[in-house]
């Protein structure tokens, strides 16, 4: 899988979006924020995997059966939502409360 380049392309190259890591992701993956470039139709799994491919905390956070929370411009959304150009995409571990 391709990894995502970082926002420097042409903008007819693909679809901007801005993601963001909470919690446990901020932490482990040194970074709360980044811009990418996506080619159009990018589902949030085929984006989380392409992130995971990166490879080692990536792997270890985004990767396999690990399970993550996804949230577009703000709303909870599923891993086969389509992420729109201009989007924020909010990831973050699922909350446990007791």
């Amino acid at each position: 899988m391709p990894e995502f380049q970082p926002d420097t392309r042409p903008a007819d190259a693909g679809l901007t979006v801005h993601i963001l890591y909470f919690a446990r992701l901020r932490e482990m993956l040194g970074r709360g924020a980044e811009t990418l470039t996506v080619p159009a139709g990018t589902s949030v799994a085929t984006l989380v995997a392409g992130l995971a491919a990166r490879g080692e905390a990536w792997e270890a956070e985004l990767g396999g059966s690990r399970l993550v929370r996804a949230a577009i411009n703000q709303e909870l959304v599923s891993r086969d939502a389509i992420v729109p150009d201009g989007a924020e995409l909010a990831l973050f571990p699922p909350v446990t409360g007791g």
